[in-house]
């Protein structure tokens, strides 16, 4: 027995893993059902996977977002199409499914046709598991994962290979962390949970305080926790830092890039997407729906107000606050599109301008 947690026969199975490739073949009609989409044509129709138009092949499901795609979509080898209401008068050319979100309704047909992999549950021979950690009997352990004290994993959940779970982490059940996920202590995750491979959750924040006599650095405690809602999904070597005396918090259903920094007491709220290469300094505060861009920055103790849409490359100043739900925030400083916009096109003017007086 490992750790005082499983008994391994000598047999012990290898892991099982049924990747995003594999494939369920569905009926047109299972797929209308589960997708709420209408169907038009043969329900009895097997469809194997989901593809782009460019390599549709008979078996296949693709979608058209805009009407401009839909003949490209009717003259491809996939064997039907999910689209909008725009579709409707193209039938008898091909069974179609239409629905009032072609992309969302793609999504979900593509989750049933691809199902995520799964693991036999068991604690691989070469993890360490401290005898005071829960392992749920349902989760797998892969090989060389690391679990310390007073851990919690919860049922059905997966430890990648080579990751390290700090002492008093909590793993809500059903999640999923990829190779070399690294846990910091003082951090918890809720329910179906989604690592790649390399972030570091819970490390110490960036703070320091200057002594102004001698100008040295001392380390400001970074002794918070960091929590982390159900359906969060972190891309790989993304970096979130504990609260510093409180709690970092990602909201419930937030998708985060590859290659993003959160620092410590920031709140993201729910559904909040952020894409690679973003930075967020300390006491940040971002509402729920709100969508930042790629190499975003933004400075310390700002906040961004719920539905707020920063565009790719913008800089949000420290302490500002970000207002207009639905509206595009661009440039540096991040200001309204329009605004961003009409600054450009004055400066053409000014260029084009200096360039005929010199």
């Amino acid at each position: 027995m490992r750790a005082g947690i499983l008994d391994f026969p000598n047999h012990y199975p290898l892991f099982t893993l049924h990747c995003y490739n594999s494939l369920m073949h569905q009926t047109l009609q299972s797929l209308a059902e589960f997708t709420a989409a209408r169907l038009i044509g043969d329900g009895n129709l097997q469809i194997t996977n989901v593809a782009s138009i460019a390599h549709a092949r008979p078996g296949t499901l693709v979608f058209v977002q805009d009407e401009k795609h839909l003949a490209q979509a009717l003259a491809s080898p996939a064997s039907a199409v999910i689209a909008g209401e725009f579709a409707a008068s193209s039938a008898g050319r091909k069974p179609l499914l239409i629905a009032a979100q072609p992309r969302l309704a793609f999504a979900r047909a593509g989750a049933l046709l691809h199902p995520p992999r799964t693991y036999a549950a068991g604690v691989h021979p070469t993890a360490v598991v401290h005898a005071s950690a829960k392992v749920a009997a349902s989760a797998a352990i892969d090989p060389y994962a690391v679990i310390e004290a007073n851990a919690v994993v919860g049922e059905r959940s997966h430890i990648g290979v080579g990751c390290f779970i700090g002492e008093g982490v909590v793993i809500g059940d059903d999640c999923d962390l990829y190779p070399r996920v690294v846990i910091y202590s003082g951090t918890m995750l809720g329910r179906r949970v989604v690592v790649h491979a390399g972030a570091v959750l819970g490390a110490e924040g960036f703070g320091f305080v200057r002594d102004e006599q001698f100008g040295r650095y001392h380390k400001f405690p970074q002794i918070g926790e960091l929590v982390i809602g159900e359906y969060v999904e972190i891309g790989a070597n993304c970096t979130i830092d504990r609260g510093a005396l409180d709690k970092t918090v990602i909201g419930a259903g937030t998708k985060l890039d590859n290659l993003i920094h959160i620092g410590h007491n920031v709140s993201v709220g729910a559904n909040v997407v952020i894409a690679a290469q973003t930075g967020i300094s300390g006491s940040v505060d971002i509402g729920d729906g709100a969508v930042v861009g790629g190499q975003v920055g933004i400075g310390d103790h700002a906040t961004v107000e719920p539905g707020v849409i920063l565009g790719s490359g913008s800089g949000v100043l420290s302490n500002k606050i970000v207002r207009g739900g639905g509206v595009v925030f661009w440039g540096r400083p991040a200001r309204p599109l329009r605004q961003y916009l009409k600054e450009l096109a004055a400066l053409a003017r000014l260029a084009r301008k200096s360039e005929r007086s010199s």
